[in-house]
């Protein structure tokens, strides 16, 4: 394997169906030492995504048929490989949705090859950190079970279906029970100091797991502290 490490994951599917992007983005790609195939819309990149088994997908938006949200929807009911989504347009509001879909990062065209391979190897390093993160243990609160091993959210005993970065971010502030994080904070911890994203990320991450926490205990909360961040506090 040419120039990476050997441990880390080198497939890519970069889905667009600017097949010029596609070729280009190729190229590069097995430069920087990633074997990668290409998809030119989204009913093919579902199909190529379960017999190639890529390690990370590069991910366009706009297109015809099957668009980048729903391809992005289908590779989370069966993966948490990570996804970075691409897009000719930079509002806030298509982030926050590809965030909300389980989105790893997000990147604007234009945009500079070397930005793409810099942000892949970003987004596979914390991908891979992962294995920090496989020991048994299991943090347990009323209704609530967390186990890294399994990557697995209960509630009142139940496997409830969790994007990967959503039970991080729950997990370290179970772990951290009482105590109060800035966005920043949470940010580092979580996401990684080279996430090239913004606070709002974390709102979305949170607004997310609040809708499937609601009304399971009266005996903690995911509270905001205003002015600060957030907080897994007992009550």
């Amino acid at each position: 394997m040419k120039g990476m490490n050997s441990a880390m994951a080198n497939k890519i599917l970069v889905v667009d169906d600017d097949l010029n992007i596609g070729e280009v983005l190729k190229l590069y790609l097995e430069k920087e030492g990633f074997e990668v195939k290409t998809a030119g819309d989204g009913v093919e990149a579902v199909d190529v995504f379960k017999i190639f088994e890529p390690d990370l997908v590069l991910l366009d938006i706009m297109m015809p048929g099957k668009d980048g949200w729903q391809v992005c929807r289908e590779i989370r009911e069966q993966s948490a490989k990570p996804i970075i989504m691409l897009s000719a347009k930079g509002e806030v509001f298509d982030k926050v949705l590809g965030l909300e879909l389980g989105a790893d990062d997000y990147i604007v065209k234009p945009f500079d090859n070397k930005e793409v391979a810099a942000r892949i190897k970003a987004v596979l390093r914390r991908y891979h950190s992962r294995d920090n993160f496989n020991t048994d243990e299991v943090i347990k609160f009323d209704n609530l079970e967390i186990s890294k091993q399994k990557y697995e959210l209960k509630l009142r005993g139940v496997p409830v279906d969790v994007p990967p970065k959503e039970l991080e971010l729950l997990y370290f502030l179970t772990a951290n029970y009482n105590r109060v994080f800035t966005r920043d904070q949470l940010l580092d911890k979580v996401w990684g100091f080279d996430y090239l994203g913004d606070s709002r990320t974390v709102d979305v991450h949170v607004k997310r797991l609040r809708e499937k926490l609601e009304g399971v205990s009266d005996k903690w909360i995911l509270k905001t502290v205003w002015g600060v961040g957030y907080k897994f506090e007992l009550l």
